[in-house]
Parts: structure tokens; C-alpha cells; sequence
């Protein structure tokens, strides 16, 4: 790839790609990634007031980056110290690209320090509350019999085998009755092998015999009301739903089943590494996450309950 008659644009085209193709980024991150990109280049055609050629991002001043953080902070919209962090770290990952796939390089990006973040622990549900959450789709007057065995199948998929929504909403009906393990394809493309308990087994089941549809062994196997696939959107509304109804607290989301599943793994004397390999985490870092729940939870035990606390 030949960066002299390359615009800006275009180079930002060619990161996309390569984080489509190549890192195989979700639809969802790729479409952060440009929206973040393409204000970083207009917040620079604004400021030179000129079009910007690939060779161009090359003389990026530090103190340019940094005023594009500025507005970022302080727009209609302001992001917060997370997000910021975010979109840095994906205006370093552009100048990165250019560097190893144009050669355009821009070292003074490393002088931009990003917003310090204060790193956030999932926030699980405990056991009861899990327990509960699964059995209430059976309670839902307004749902359909097999809509009901639906919601219990797909958020016991993410409780009892540790899912992303995205991974139990990708199962075809081929992959079911569902065998003793899935090979469950996640983040960037990775594979991973998730057992699977014989509750969550007889959830799709049960699901499968209820569906009134005739389903092709490569279509989606979780249906919504008019035969089309299940969308991740109708499970957070489930959840949301549910959750009122039991009292339970907001942070009670699909996402938090799955650190729930991690955490009470990890409560119960599961191996650390054998989380990160049941979660998918490409760093164990991510995984260690975890411990730092469990840790506060014993804490907070110790406070309320111990005599001298």
C-alpha cells in the first residue's frame, strides 16, 4: 500500500478494513472505531483548514491531539474519563496502523497521556438472585409458552456456560440438542471450549420443543415472536423486565450473569487460569478482575459480621 496518493480518509478506510479482516473486530467496535476516527480527522481539517493527505497525519502535533481530547471533554456531548481513554486509544491504534503499514510515523502521539481511569469491578449477582432470574420467564402472562422456555434457555446459556450474548444468540439450530461442550467463536475471532451443564442443556430443550417453527440447520436457533432471529436487544429488555419485577438492582444485565458465572466459579476454588480460558479473556488481567470481586465480597462479609469490625 502506497501512501503518496492516499487521503486521510482513505488510510482511515484501510485501518477499518484491517481491524475488520485481519483482527476481525464486532460490527459494534468497528463502528465505534470509525465514529471515533472520523471526528479526529474533521477536528483536523478544521484546525489546518486544509484536506488532509495519509502523509499529513504524520506531522500530527501532540498538542493537536490533545486539543481534540480537550473538545471531546468539553462538547455538546462530553465523555467521560473511560470513554476518553477509549478514543485515544483508538487514535494511537490508527497512527500505529500508519506506522507499520505506510510508514508513516508519528512518535510524538506517545506524549499524550490519557484521562486516569479508576479501574471498575463487574458487578455480579449472587446465587439466589441468578436462580432467581432464570425461573422468572416461566411467570410471564404475557408471553407465549415457548417464548417463555426461550428467555430461560438464553439466559441460562449465559449463567451456566459463561456467554457474551453475541455467542448464544449465534447458535444454529444444527447446534442443538446441544452436546457436552460448544466451541464458541468470541472477541477477534477466538475459539474457546465451553462445557455444558446439563441444566442448560435441558433448558434449550425444552425451548426446542415448544418453537413452533420449522428451522434450517444453519439458521438462528433462538426465534423471535415472528420467526426472525432473536435479537441481543430483546434480551436486555427481557432482563430489564424481569428484574423489576423481582427487585432486583439495575446492574442486574445480561453481561452480569456472565461475571456472575466467573465469580462464583472463582467462590467455589475454580483455577484462575481455567476462568480466563472458560471466559475467553485473551489477558489474564481481565480475568483477575474477578479476584478483586471476591475480595471486596469478603470484606464487606467481614465488616458486617465480624464482632471487633
Amino acid at each position: 500500500m502506497a501512501a503518496g496518493s492516499l487521503t486521510a480518509q482513505d488510510a482511515l478506510a484501510a485501518w477499518l478494513e484491517h481491524l475488520a479482516h485481519e483482527r476481525r473486530l464486532s460490527p459494534r467496535t468497528l463502528e465505534a472505531y470509525g465514529h471515533i476516527g472520523r471526528l479526529y480527522l474533521a477536528f483536523l481539517q478544521r484546525h489546518r483548514g486544509d484536506p488532509l493527505s495519509a502523509r499529513d497525519l504524520g506531522a500530527v502535533a501532540a498538542a493537536e491531539v490533545r486539543a481534540h481530547m480537550a473538545e471531546r471533554r468539553s462538547g455538546d456531548k462530553p465523555l467521560n474519563a473511560r470513554s476518553l481513554s477509549q478514543t485515544l486509544s483508538a487514535i494511537r491504534g490508527l497512527h500505529a496502523f500508519l506506522d507499520r503499514r505506510l510508514h508513516i510515523t508519528t512518535p510524538q502521539i506517545a506524549l499524550v497521556r490519557g484521562p486516569k481511569v479508576k479501574p471498575s469491578l463487574p458487578r455480579p449477582v449472587t446465587e439466589d438472585q441468578a436462580r432467581g432470574l432464570l425461573a422468572e420467564p416461566d411467570g410471564d402472562e404475557d408471553a407465549e409458552r415457548w417464548e417463555a422456555a426461550r428467555d430461560r434457555a438464553v439466559l441460562t446459556l449465559l449463567y451456566g456456560c459463561g456467554l457474551r450474548i453475541s455467542e448464544a444468540l449465534s447458535l444454529r439450530r444444527v447446534d442443538a440438542p446441544l452436546p457436552e461442550t460448544l466451541r464458541i467463536t468470541g472477541k477477534g475471532g477466538k475459539t474457546r471450549i465451553a462445557p455444558v451443564l446439563p441444566a442448560v442443556r435441558e433448558a434449550v430443550d425444552g425451548y426446542l420443543a415448544l418453537q413452533p417453527f420449522i428451522l434450517d440447520p444453519e439458521t438462528a436457533l433462538f426465534r423471535a415472536r415472528r420467526g426472525g432471529p432473536l435479537s441481543p436487544r430483546h434480551v436486555q429488555a427481557t432482563v430489564q423486565r424481569l428484574r423489576g419485577r423481582l427487585g432486583l438492582p439495575e446492574r442486574t444485565t445480561p453481561h452480569a450473569l456472565r461475571h456472575s458465572f466467573a465469580t462464583h466459579l472463582l467462590g467455589a476454588g475454580a483455577d484462575l487460569r481455567a476462568i480466563q480460558e472458560l471466559l475467553g479473556h485473551a489477558s489474564l488481567s481481565t480475568t483477575q478482575k474477578y479476584t478483586g470481586v471476591d475480595a471486596a465480597r469478603l470484606l464487606g462479609a467481614y465488616a458486617s459480621a465480624h464482632p471487633r469490625a
